[in-house]
């Protein structure tokens, strides 16, 4: 498995909930739902390929 970095998200008490309940729904840890969100939408933007690296843009 990849090594995993952590970092500190500030974010809006209502996005949280709702990103937990989405989580809860899914059987998903919170942590798992948002990096299953962020690759969603980087993938979407192009910005990830399919190996996993980053596009250099």
């Amino acid at each position: 498995m990849a090594e995993r970095k952590a970092f500190l998200l500030r974010i809006d008490p209502a996005v949280l909930e709702a990103v937990q309940r989405w989580a809860n729904d899914d059987l998903r840890s919170l942590n798992a739902q948002v990096e299953f969100l962020l690759r969603a939408a980087v993938r979407k933007a192009g910005r990830l390929k399919t190996d996993g690296e980053p596009n250099k843009s």
